[in-house]
Formats: C-alpha cells, sequence, structure tokens
C-alpha cells in the first residue's frame, strides 16, 4: 500500500504511475464512484464511453478497470440475471467486452478487471429483484470469466439478508462473514439463482477507518477474528455459521477504502488495515515511508534528448540508467539534478537513483 500525493501535472501523475509498476504493482483506474453515475442508454453513449475508456487507458497506461457504478447508474425493471433485458445493463456489458478486447490488441495482454459494487446492487437481490436491488448482477454473470476480483463495499450498506436466511447489520463480524460467503456460495433471487465466484476472486471491501464512511468500520481485531474463521484460520466470532464446513482458506484478500484514509495517523493507527492484512494473511504489504519523509522522484522532460532532469532528488545522488533488458549504459551522480545524455539510441530507458525506478523515452534529438 502507498500513499499518493497529489500531482501538478499529467506528466508527474504518468511518473509516479510507472514508477509503481516498476515495483510489480497494478494500477488501475475506477469509473463512477458515488456522485459519478454512468448510465449508457444508446449505442452512441457507448461507443463515446468505449472511446473515452481506451483513451485513458492508452494515455496512463493503466493495467485495468475497476466498475464502481453507483446511484442511478445501473436499474433492472425485468428480465433475469442471465438474460437481462434493460438497456443500461446490456450496454455496459458489451462496451466492457469491447474495452478489454482493443485493450488486449493494444497491449498484448489481458485488461485487469475488478468490480467494488454496494451490497445492495448485489446481495441485495436476496431481498428484490427491481431498481437497483440486484441490478450488477447481470453484470458480474455476463462477465464473470473476465472479473479478476469482486470486491463488494460491506459499508454505506443497510441490513442484508445472508444465506441462512438471516438479517446481519453492517460493522459487525457476521455482517462481514455472511455477505462475503453470498459472494462465494451463490444465492437465490427473484430473477434466478447467482451463481457464486471463485474464493480466489472474492475480497472484503471495508472502511480503514470510522471517518472514511458513514457506516461499516470495524476494528482491526473484529476484522481479524472474521477474516480468520472464513479462511479457516479461527473460531466463530458471532452468531452467523459458515454454510461451507470447510471455509474458504483460498479467499482473495480484502480492500479497503481506503489506502490515503489508512495512511492517517488519525484512523486507530497509521497502517493499521495494512497491518491487520499482514496478521491475517502473513504475506507482507510493502508498506512504504511517508511521502512527506521520502519525496517521489520526477524524471522530465520526457521524452527527453539533450538532457534528463531529476526533482527532489539530492544534488550529487549516484544514479544508473539501464536499458529494458537490464543493461547498464550510464551511470554516475547527479550533477544539480541533471543527467547530461549523449550517445545514447532513441528508446526507453530506467533510470535507478536514491532506491527509486523512473521509465523515460530517450529521443535522440
Amino acid at each position: 500500500m502507498q500513499f499518493i500525493p497529489e500531482f501538478q501535472s499529467q506528466q508527474e501523475f504518468i511518473n509516479q504511475i510507472e514508477q509503481v509498476q516498476l515495483q510489480n504493482k497494478k494500477v488501475l483506474i475506477s469509473i463512477g464512484g458515488a456522485t459519478a453515475p454512468v448510465q449508457l442508454n444508446t449505442v452512441l453513449e457507448k461507443d463515446v464511453f468505449v472511446s473515452s475508456m481506451l483513451n485513458l487507458l492508452n494515455t496512463y497506461s493503466f493495467d485495468g478497470v475497476d466498475i464502481d457504478l453507483e446511484g442511478s447508474s445501473l436499474t433492472v425493471s425485468g428480465g433475469t440475471i442471465s438474460n437481462p433485458v434493460d438497456t443500461p445493463v446490456l450496454l455496459l456489458i458489451e462496451a466492457m467486452q469491447e474495452i478489454m478486447q482493443a485493450y488486449h490488441t493494444t497491449f498484448g495482454r489481458k485488461m485487469l478487471l475488478t468490480a467494488a459494487p454496494e451490497t445492495a446492487f448485489v446481495q441485495g437481490g436476496q431481498s428484490a429483484y427491481g431498481g437497483i436491488w440486484g441490478a450488477y448482477l447481470p453484470v458480474l454473470d455476463a462477465l464473470r470469466d473476465s472479473i479478476n476480483y469482486l470486491q463488494v463495499q460491506l459499508y454505506n450498506s443497510g441490513s442484508m439478508y445472508g444465506i441462512d436466511g438471516q438479517i446481519y447489520y453492517q460493522g459487525t463480524t457476521d455482517f462481514i462473514v455472511s455477505q462475503t460467503e453470498a459472494l462465494i456460495a451463490g444465492f437465490n433471487t427473484s430473477g434466478g439463482f447467482f451463481n457464486g465466484f471463485d474464493q480466489e476472486k472474492v475480497l472484503v471491501g471495508l472502511p480503514a477507518c470510522s471517518q472514511a464512511a458513514g457506516g461499516g468500520y470495524l476494528n482491526p481485531d473484529s476484522v481479524e477474528a472474521a477474516l480468520k474463521y472464513l479462511i479457516g484460520d479461527g473460531p466463530r466470532p458471532g452468531s452467523y455459521t459458515l454454510q461451507n464446513a470447510g471455509s474458504y482458506p483460498a479467499l482473495g484478500g480484502m480492500m479497503t477504502w481506503s489506502i490515503n484514509w489508512d495512511a492517517s495517523a488519525n484512523c486507530g493507527g497509521q497502517y493499521s488495515y495494512a497491518n491487520a492484512w499482514q496478521q491475517i494473511f502473513e504475506t507482507p504489504t510493502a508498506i512504504l515511508p511517508n511521502p512527506e519523509k521520502q519525496q517521489q522522484l520526477l524524471a522530465f522532460p520526457n521524452p527527453c534528448s539533450g538532457s534528463l532532469q531529476v526533482k527532489n532528488a539530492e544534488n550529487n545522488a549516484a544514479y544508473q540508467i539501464m536499458d529494458l533488458r537490464g543493461t547498464l549504459v550510464k551511470q554516475g551522480n547527479l550533477n544539480k539534478q541533471t543527467i547530461l545524455l549523449e550517445n545514447l539510441p532513441k528508446g526507453f530507458y530506467i533510470l535507478n537513483c536514491q532506491n527509486q525506478m523512473l521509465r523515460f523515452i530517450y529521443s535522440g534529438e
């Protein structure tokens, strides 16, 4: 996890994305949100949406897309989960399929696809199948083979049924366990049965602190108790009993709103959510130092010709430049945060300075 500072320019943003990707991390663009509904009502709107998304993916080299449509973006008025009839639902499915296909053609790899719906749009389908209730289910069903992670927001939620027929409330261990098992085991709706997702694809979405959401926050110890019960590494923490006695040891992990909230020392301690992850899954989160203590390097212009400027570096810091095969092509020390570039072939290079890596293009002009 890493706190992301504000950026002063598009190029600084691109540089930051590249630096994170060089650390073998993935960067996705999330569409939607609480105040940004996206509703596709015509083929023209779908085509504009596809074009704009591909432009963003190509410009910033994102690794994928997170579908976070909320509010009035999706509703259902009939049909079934496997046979939807509402135009915005059908066009969204078609749009995502077109975006994924174009992405694969451009980058030569699968586009990562995740979804972060609210509970009403998914588990809410058990209560009713109409309006927003269950409205995400046809999209999830149609794209299930392409979705890498399903991370339902277990916060800002009303009460929800578990697959045991009982009602559970946010901000409790029972809510986490019951709603997560519903995503894996599947559940009945009046629009048909929703087949669950493989446990490896399911993430538990929670707020990092009480200030991050209107409801649903749970202290790290309780989160750990719920997750350990889910993966079969701890006792039942509440009243909900897993319907699958074998538990879910391959559960995909956790999602939070948000990393920036988790970075705040005022929310139960800095990185308390990330630390909980490490305790539960015994997997390092690669928490990085506060950016106030370690500033991110920026390299510009990019592409460059005669010289490369390195912002936020020590004046005489050592550097190395490698080609994309990892071959060292130049090394030395910065002179007034500047590197003179001569006799390099045109192409892509990686700058290694102060334990940070930046990718740049040398135009040779």
